[in-house]
């Protein structure tokens, strides 16, 4: 082993050959990924796979490969035959989605199993697909990688939990440290003897011989995995948490202390139809809720994130050059969807060049927030008057963007409100607005109001037609018109430029420009 599984042969495994033969087309090609695990069998295909890829086709089945495996030694008979036709299915699918042969890769059940390597010549005769088989350690390393997809600046410990495994990976500066794997998947903690009390017990002993080789603590735990994402999806519900998107949804140690409390004392039944949470993945929730808890009072994290990127993103990212790795997912997205949504392509960069001037001490944070929204500020044009200003909201709080958190979501969608209505009172996302603090309402309403007079000033380029001006200090909001479109500033400009001076709390000057 060469530290990547079982990725070596006559032509190098799944990283011997390039997902994109010529990297120009990197940004345009489809490319499927199968992940043979030991709980779920799925087929993600990503149509451009750049730096934040739009997920085309997505379709997984719940066949529980490991379930049994540590008795037995062997595939479950009813998983197995479950995920051979789901892997027929996939390679049919496959074949009319215009794309190469997808990469398929198997973990856990397959790795360890007496009839894996059988399993995988079954799959290879009867669909085509080559499953390569990888160790828990490229396993932790391909989801830390996934989760980099996500977050270019994460740091902190990623824990991946799968049906027969958990893999724990350290990340920082855009790169994967120390990686371990270990047997605390649900499946084979259901083979534990001695009831409640011994599974308590073998956890914490497996964790103790696991912080023997974690190095230290960690500010943030990164948690990728179904099972994680159900316990995710029981915190919102019984915190009453208005977003229920689960990429970058945040918890601290004490809100899942009481969630976990909570899942072990409310039946089954009850939590799944408060959550729409599948009976397969509920089984699985109170042993890695267990396993959570014991994490969690090891690493004592401050704050712990949930990942939807793992490690079917975690091939792409393999395949990215640093360049490519280097950019921001959310403005890479945003230029994306204006290309393809927007009336004038690349007039989002020229209106965040007009508005600039407005935001010249904000932070590089905010920032990139502002350039998102000038870039995403026309994609949902198509959308009815009547429900534009809300479709816009909804759409950005919603997308499969990574790179963002929940507030700046919501201040992004909030400000794409605003470039279509003045007032947000009264309206059913307010719910939403009480994850951004009242200052940041304020500064959502205002990059909304300066998109709104942008916009609308002049069709080709606002900064050809004029030029804004802040004065802070002296409240005053100021424009300069060029002579030959003096005209532009016309009945409807001036309401909406007097809008935007009255959110910021300025006094307003308008001069043309000298000749």
């Amino acid at each position: 082993m060469d530290g990547r599984g079982d990725t070596a042969g006559e032509d190098g495994g799944p990283f011997g050959r390039p997902l994109f033969d010529d990297p120009s087309a990197r940004a345009l090609s489809r490319v499927g990924v199968v992940d043979v695990g030991s709980n779920s069998v799925r087929l993600v295909v990503f149509d451009g796979a750049a730096r934040s890829p739009a997920y085309f086709y997505n379709e997984k089945i719940m066949c529980g490969l490991g379930q049994g495996l540590s008795a037995t030694g062997r595939l479950n008979p009813a998983g197995r035959e479950r995920a051979l036709a789901a892997l027929k299915r996939f390679a049919l699918l496959a074949e009319g989605m215009d794309m190469a042969t997808p990469t398929c890769v198997a973990t856990a059940a397959v790795r360890e199993a007496a009839d894996g390597a059988e399993f995988r010549a079954e799959v290879e005769a009867e669909t085509g697909l080559k499953l390569w088989v990888i160790d828990g350690e490229e396993e932790a390393r391909l989801s830390a990688q996934g989760v980099l997809l996500g977050w270019p600046g994460a740091a902190g410990l990623v824990c991946d939990i799968g049906g027969s495994s958990m893999e724990l990976a350290e990340i920082g500066g855009g790169r994967v440290g120390r990686r371990l794997t270990s047997p605390l998947g649900p499946f084979r903690l259901q083979q534990v003897a001695g009831g409640r009390k011994e599974l308590k017990k073998h956890i914490a002993a497996t964790m103790a011989e696991i912080a023997d080789r974690v190095d230290g603590q960690h500010r943030r735990i990164y948690l990728v995995g179904g099972s994680w994402r159900a316990i995710a999806r029981l915190d919102m519900e019984r915190r009453g948490y208005p977003l229920t998107v689960l990429h970058e949804y945040r918890m601290t140690p004490e809100q899942l202390s009481e969630t976990i409390a909570w899942i072990a004392e409310t039946e089954t039944g009850q939590l799944r139809a408060r959550t729409g949470i599948g009976a397969e993945r509920m089984e699985l929730v109170p042993l890695a809720s267990l396993v959570l808890k014991e994490l969690v009072s090891l690493i004592r994290p401050e704050e712990i994130h949930i990942s939807a990127y793992g490690i079917r993103e975690g091939l792409l990212y393999e395949q990215m050059p640093d360049r490519l790795r280097a950019r921001d997912p959310l403005i890479e997205a945003a230029h994306a969807t204006e290309q393809a949504l927007a009336r004038i392509p690349g007039f989002g960069r020229k209106l965040f060049d007009f508005l600039l001037p407005l935001f010249q001490t904000v932070r590089p944070e905010r920032l990139r927030l502002i350039k998102a929204a000038c870039l995403l500020h026309d994609t949902t044009w198509r959308a009815h008057p009547d429900y534009r200003a809300e479709a816009c909201f909804d759409n950005v709080t919603r997308a499969n963007l990574g790179g963002l958190s929940h507030p700046e979501r919501v201040f992004l969608g909030l400000a794409l409100l605003h470039r279509y209505k003045n007032s947000r009172s009264g309206s059913r996302l307010e719910p939403l607005f009480t994850l951004l603090a009242p200052e940041e309402i304020q500064e959502a309403e205002v990059l909304g109001k300066a998109m709104r007079f942008g916009a609308m000033f002049s069709i080709h380029d606002p900064a050809e037609a004029g030029e804004l001006r802040y004065f802070p200090k002296g409240q005053l909001l100021e424009l300069i018109l060029r002579p030959r479109t003096e005209a532009l500033f016309g009945e409807v400009a001036r309401a909406r430029f007097q809008s935007l001076a009255a959110s910021l709390g300025a006094r307003t000057e308008v001069r043309t420009e000298a000749e």
